[in-house]
């Protein structure tokens, strides 16, 4: 599914602040707030929004330490296999097949690098892994939560 231009603004401001008002939203983009709310129900209802959430600072719930790991698998090791691995460990923030020799990429938090050892240990240890390469995160530099069109 493609957004026009109406729905992509809509997706753009929901996406900088979920808490908006529809009539907000409207105002911005110069819609009635009946017709924004149309909107994303219909979005919703398609797929294209998939729900609404909180970003919260990971220090804030005691996760200090953020690493990549990238997951070198045994051969003819599935995606599906490995995210059925990685979705036990509550650590493991986001997960991505990836091109290049590493097989996976795996964002972790942890609430010290002790922690974060223990974490990359047991992931070493699933049965898929062959061998893991980690790096630690010193300071994010830039994050984005929304972003414009591809094209």
């Amino acid at each position: 599914m493609r957004l026009n231009d109406l729905d992509e603004r809509i997706v753009h401001a929901l996406a900088e602040d979920a808490r908006r008002s529809y009539a907000h939203i409207g105002s911005l983009i110069g819609l009635s707030a009946p017709a924004v709310k149309r909107r994303v129900d219909r979005l919703r209802a398609e797929g294209a929004i998939t729900g609404f959430t909180v970003r919260v600072d990971p220090a804030a719930l005691g996760w200090e330490t953020e690493g990549f790991i990238e997951i070198y698998c045994r051969r003819n090791t599935s995606p599906d296999a490995i995210k059925r691995g990685l979705e036990r460990y509550p650590e493991v923030a986001s997960a991505s097949t990836v091109t290049g020799e590493a097989d996976a990429i795996v964002q972790v938090f942890a609430s010290d690098m002790r922690h974060f050892e223990r974490v990359l240990e047991r992931i070493a240890g699933e049965p898929y892994v062959e061998r893991t390469k980690s790096v630690l995160v010193l300071s994010p530099l830039l994050r984005r939560y929304t972003s414009g069109s591809p094209a």
